[in-house]
């Protein structure tokens, strides 16, 4: 694919041949032509709405077909999607309609009925179900004009929206084509969320490159590996937790001839996983990527490096500039550690309703008035491969989804049950991290903790383990030292049971 470096409208990704397929569904889904027009019909139904240029339309959905026609259709009408990951509880949902000010929510029945009295604010119209109007034209926006809100977890505090525009969605979509070498004859199974920048990512880069997109809602591995055979899957998108359960299940030939690449991102590829993976899918190129939503994704490694590098992120993808820079903002040399900056076209316009955060992450950089510093501390060997070092900030990542510690122990707090609480992530080999909860009170009220939780957390913020204490240490300051309840649980390698 050509590098174009001109930006369009992101509802222009729909460039395969008419009669080629872009959506497989079970039943049988949509060609070109046919999302071309479901998504001018979808997009004059939101306009049939007399909403405000850019006002925000919010999706909580499964991988229906709305859910993938969204994306494109809320930018053609004029209006900021944003959607909202179908994993996540009503109080969650709830702080995101009120933090983007949304006009709408459209979600299905199911989804709905779980939401309670004031979790729709006023003036905000819900529906279970879209409709159809008047067909509207490719959109003619201007490339900075905002199209997305993506909701990330920050390190303290609720989530955040990073706004990304149509520039931002097309330089990444045509970027990724390019670099995974898609053509029209391939076939992307889509099992990571709409929501989730890199699964959004993977349905815009697919139908630029002409190819088909085959979403999936899955409940076990042996789910996805049914798909993969029934498509014809040529490429697989996950995240490391997800590779492990596929490692662990059963693949009849038929689901593994047709993958050529396998990609991965949200969280860092072990060398048992590679090894996995190289000898389960030996024709298959393997991607490993490295990015952050505030500025989409910075690295790729070429998948001829994988075996000799297992370990590196690989280096800056076409579009993203990158920098190794010390706490001074001088770069870093070959072999120290520095921090990860990213700038350039695909860099987002920073948080929604947010200077204060928006200032902190996003910073002159040199040679850039405005860069994403990533709070990641990297090395760049003498081969310009990068490695990952860590994170300098204290978010959790559980398969692959980044949460708020903040978030986690404002829910565990919410019931009353414990005094104090400091929400900490450790090594899982099975999740990528586990989430602890260390707690100030009597543990016999753990039992109806845990279901509270069930019912008002997703099931990737659930704690996998509580450690109950008197009192929680403190420091000078008399903050909660959570550096100290961290470093004792991971040195101790966390004893406590992780299968309750």
């Amino acid at each position: 694919m050509i590098l174009d470096p001109t930006a369009y409208p992101i509802d222009h990704v729909l460039r395969g041949a008419p009669d080629a397929p872009a959506l497989i569904e079970r039943d049988g889904g949509l060609s070109f032509v046919e999302a071309e027009q479901a998504v001018a019909r979808l997009a004059g139904w939101l306009a049939m709405q007399g909403f405000e240029p850019g006002a925000r339309v919010a999706t909580w959905l499964p991988k229906t077909r709305v859910a993938a026609l969204m994306p494109l259709a809320a930018p053609r009408a004029g209006l900021v999607h944003v959607p909202v990951n179908p994993l996540l509880k009503r109080a969650q949902v709830a702080h995101i309609l009120a933090d983007s000010g949304a006009a709408m929510l459209l979600t299905h029945g199911p989804r709905a009925a779980t939401l309670e009295p004031g979790d729709v604010g006023e003036g905000v119209r819900l529906f279970t179900e879209a409709g159809e109007g008047d067909a509207l034209p490719r959109s003619a926006a201007d490339s900075d004009a905002l199209a997305a809100i993506l909701y990330t977890s920050g390190s303290t505090g609720r989530p955040k929206g990073v706004m990304l525009s149509h520039a931002n969605l097309w330089f990444g979509a045509i970027a990724v084509a390019d670099y995974l070498r898609l053509t029209p004859d391939d076939r992307v199974l889509a099992v990571l969320p709409f929501s989730f920048d890199y699964g959004q990512n993977q349905l815009f880069s697919t139908l630029v490159a002409g190819g088909a997109v085959a979403p999936l809602d899955y409940l076990t591995p042996r789910d996805v590996v049914k798909a993969v055979a029934r498509v014809g899957a040529t490429t697989l998108a996950g995240v490391p937790p997800l590779w492990t359960q596929l490692l662990a299940a059963t693949w009849p030939e038929e689901a593994v001839a047709p993958i050529r690449r396998l990609t991965n991102s949200g969280g860092a590829l072990t060398p048992r996983l590679v090894r996995g993976l190289r000898d389960r899918f030996p024709a298959a190129d393997l991607y490993a990527m490295y990015g952050l939503t505030e500025a989409f994704r910075s690295t790729y490694l070429d998948p001829a490096l994988i075996d000799a590098h297992p370990d590196s992120i690989g280096r800056a993808i076409p579009f993203a500039e990158i920098m190794v820079l010390r706490p001074d903002g001088s770069p870093a040399e070959p072999g120290e550690p520095g921090e990860l900056v990213h700038a350039g076209p695909l860099v987002a316009q920073g948080y929604w309703r947010d200077t204060e955060r928006t200032a902190q992450r996003f910073r002159p950089a040199p040679g850039w008035p405005c860069a994403v510093w990533s709070g990641d501390t990297v090395v760049e060997g003498a081969d310009g491969l990068l490695r990952f070092v860590g994170r300098d900030d204290e978010m959790i990542k559980v398969s692959g989804n980044r949460i708020s510690p903040q978030e986690v122990e404002e829910a565990v707090l919410a019931g009353g049950e414990a005094r104090e609480a400091v929400a900490i992530g450790i090594p899982d080999e099975a999740q990528g991290q586990a989430i602890v909860v260390v707690l100030a009170g009597d543990p016999a009220v753990e039992p109806a903790l845990r279901a509270r939780l069930k019912r008002d957390l997703p099931s990737f913020m659930q704690p996998a383990a509580y450690d109950w204490r008197e009192d929680l240490p403190r420091n000078a300051n008399g903050k909660l030292d959570r550096a100290s309840l961290r470093r004792a649980l991971v040195e101790a390698g966390c004893d406590k049971d992780m299968t309750r």
